[in-house]
């Protein structure tokens, strides 16, 4: 969907709605069952995501932040051109704040689109961005795919550099990865940029604390998906009956979340027309994040037809921002 002059936030639900009970209802008519991360985010799960990003355990925002907050400069020297950041899941806004900055505080004149399913994020990310002198925001009500031709059909009055940031990179399967970074390339002319962030490979332990902290907070936004399709769809979900698992999985070098019933149960949803069976033990895969090396993020890029000019990695916490240029 391309937001216009003619969209209406009810028509985004009533689309929203539609394709949510399509992802239930081939996701968990399925084997394995599992579900696109992406309907983690109502208003409840931004808020959760919003606390995870603050624990101890999981330091991906923190090391971002410290990252941009030190080569935010960087990227701006290297793409002086650019007049137009398009960030693919903005959350709060704070990271698109401090890679923004320097470029407005040279021009005066910078549009940042802004685009995220949430509408709730979307709020937070405007009213941060738009705090930031010179810079005039756009915002897209859609998915990264939708959100991306939106904004790139936009006229241009510059250069353009995507931002991915927060290791968002790592939900999508490495085929699926390789086409959506060459769909980011797509949008691209020649000198534009690509700045990535991607959680790298670290010891399971830490790995498992990221991903199952102590206080629960990674459980209820895992388990917040039962509440969405309750709500949304009509489901009977007993959120007793699943309990939330992380499992390292070491030859795909990826977290994976699931849900696990915990006892032979019949699962109606009725909007999406599926009625399932679950027997004890049997999950649904919610989430893969996928862990990266420094090395393996260039070459994914590489392979979109992007050349790395610069990679900065967090010397504690596992973390690289690269910046791809066309």
């Amino acid at each position: 969907m391309r937001p216009s002059a003619a969209f209406r936030p009810e028509d985004a639900a009533v689309a929203g709605l539609g394709a949510f009970a399509a992802d239930v209802r081939d996701g968990l008519g399925g084997s394995p069952r599992r579900l696109p991360p992406v309907w983690f985010y109502d208003a409840v799960g931004s808020a959760l995501f919003d606390v995870i990003c603050r624990l101890p355990w999981y330091p991906i925002t923190r090391a971002e932040a410290w990252l941009l907050d030190r080569h935010a400069p960087d990227v701006d020297a290297a793409l002086r051109h650019v007049t137009e950041i398009i960030e693919l899941g903005p959350g709060s806004g704070d990271k698109l704040v401090r890679l923004v900055t320097p470029f407005a505080r040279r021009s005066k004149a910078v549009t940042a689109h802004l685009v995220d399913v949430s509408a709730e994020a979307l709020d937070a990310a405007e009213h941060a961005v738009s705090a930031v002198t010179g810079v005039r925001v756009i915002r897209h009500h859609a998915s990264f795919e939708q959100g991306l031709r939106a904004a790139a059909a936009a006229p241009r009055r510059g250069g353009r550099l995507v931002a991915f940031l927060g290791s968002n990179i790592g939900n999508f399967e490495p085929g699926a990865a390789d086409a959506f970074l060459s769909a980011v390339a797509a949008s691209l002319g020649p000198g534009d940029g690509l700045l990535l962030g991607a959680d790298l490979v670290k010891p399971e332990a830490a790995l498992q604390l990221a991903y199952d902290d102590p206080l629960g907070v990674t459980a209820a936004f895992n388990r917040n998906l039962l509440v969405r399709m309750n709500r949304e769809l009509g489901a009977n979900f007993d959120l007793d009956r699943f309990a939330h698992q992380a499992r390292w999985n070491r030859s795909a070098s990826r977290v994976e979340m699931h849900l696990v019933s915990t006892a032979a149960q019949r699962i109606e949803i009725p909007a999406a027309g599926l009625a399932l069976d679950m027997a004890p033990g049997e999950s649904i895969w919610t989430e893969s994040s996928h862990k990266y090396t420094p090395g393996a993020v260039v070459q994914m890029g590489r392979r979109a037809g992007l050349h790395a000019g610069a990679q900065w990695l967090h010397p504690d916490a596992g973390f690289a921002l690269t910046l791809f240029t066309r």
